[in-house]
């Protein structure tokens, strides 16, 4: 087993303690992961942080190490001759590792699709020649790399299990003073520093204006921590005040007391959706950078709740869209008008019952139970 960034290793750690629940016979687990795959009894080869890097800035001073740690866990999994290596994540390190181990014996298993599907459709043929199976996290995926001779199974989207009962909205306004008719506005400007660059001046105007329209109007700002220095000097100078929460798990509570979120396209869509938030998806990046996705990307939605539902059902207020005028009024409608909030609510449920949602296997039970039943039939 391979994890190579934080939310790979918290995927790892559930997967081994299902696998560990499931399987008739004891397990010898080894490879590399951090402190949720070691708590659950892996022994990993080097400390998992050596390979946690992103961004071209951060990767390229450490090539020369990054091509020392994959040749050694190539020769380690060569020498101790797993029935089955599985990757979780992080492409860039685990798929090469996957590509040289391709004459060995070992079943070859990646947990998290890349998404070639929207801009990248001819290395699906590659990943089919390296890989045997594939397990996805998003419904529409194993149709997508099937076609491309790759075997793939669904089960579902960790979304669920991570955010699954902190849902305490009323408390959260206790703990902060709101009252519970005070309308409350959650902003998730981006998880990287650029979209953090971008996405804060809009988000400044946006809020002034439906400030004038809800004098009452509170705001609140999730954020991680290694970003929370950025975010509060960029809120400081705010008419409304702005409360930054850096705590992880606070902010499913903060979903839950909010009226709308404003949310940075990606992962936290999905989290946003599970709290049954309605939602509008904002994104700006740079004029080269936005000219050249426009001419990449191939799917016709960004939000990830539109995709699976293959409908547009989340706004989405892109590059030259996302102005504080234009998405002032769509979170006024959304903000003010039952109907709408209703309509939005029911669709983003329906997603997230597509993503494997309550009363069904954990998404991590799904996949130990797809890992076992593959070694099973080799």
């Amino acid at each position: 087993m391979l994890a190579g960034e934080p939310s790979g290793d918290m995927l790892g750690g559930r997967l081994i303690h299902a696998l560990r629940a499931q399987a008739s016979g004891p397990l010898e687990l080894f490879g590399v992961g951090g402190a949720r795959m070691r708590e659950q009894g892996l022994v990993s080869l080097f400390p998992m942080d050596e390979i946690s890097l992103f961004g071209i800035g951060e990767i390229l001073p450490h090539l020369p190490n990054l091509a020392r740690r994959l040749r050694l866990t190539a020769r380690e999994v060569t020498r101790r001759q797993p029935d089955l290596v599985l990757t979780i994540d992080a492409p860039g390190f685990a798929l090469r590792l996957q590509h040289r181990l391709k004459r060995l014996p070992a079943l070859r298993v990646h947990y998290v699709a890349p998404q070639v599907w929207a801009w990248r459709a001819g290395r699906a043929a590659r990943l089919a020649r390296d890989l045997d199976h594939l397990l996805a996290l998003l419904p529409f995926e194993p149709a997508y790399f099937e076609r491309h001779g790759l075997a793939s199974s669904f089960v579902g989207h960790p979304v669920v299990e991570e955010a699954a009962g902190r849902r305490d909205g009323p408390a959260f306004r206790r703990r902060y003073d709101i009252p519970q008719d005070v309308p409350l506005l959650c902003l998730l400007p981006g998880s990287r520093r650029q979209e953090i660059h971008y996405h804060l001046p809009v988000l400044e105007e946006t809020v002034a204006r439906l400030w004038q329209q809800m004098p009452r109007l509170r705001v609140v700002l999730p954020t991680l921590g290694h970003l929370a220095a950025q975010v509060r000097g960029g809120v400081a100078g705010w008419k409304v005040p702005v409360l930054v929460l850096e705590d992880r798990w606070e902010r499913f509570e903060a979903y839950a007391a909010s009226w709308l979120a404003i949310a940075a396209s990606g992962t936290v869509s999905l989290e946003v959706a599970q709290a049954g938030l309605p939602l509008i998806t904002i994104y700006r990046t740079g004029l080269l950078t936005g000219w050249l996705a426009r001419r990449l990307i191939t799917v016709p939605h960004v939000n990830l709740v539109n995709l699976i539902l293959r409908r547009p059902v989340v706004p989405e207020l892109l590059q030259e869209d996302c102005r504080p005028e234009l998405i002032t009024a769509s979170a006024a409608r959304l903000m003010t008008d039952p109907h709408l909030r209703q309509e939005q609510q029911r669709a983003l449920a329906e997603a997230i019952g597509l993503l494997g949602g309550v009363g069904q296997p954990s998404p991590s039970q799904r996949a130990a139970a797809r890992i076992l039943e593959i070694l099973t039939q080799r």
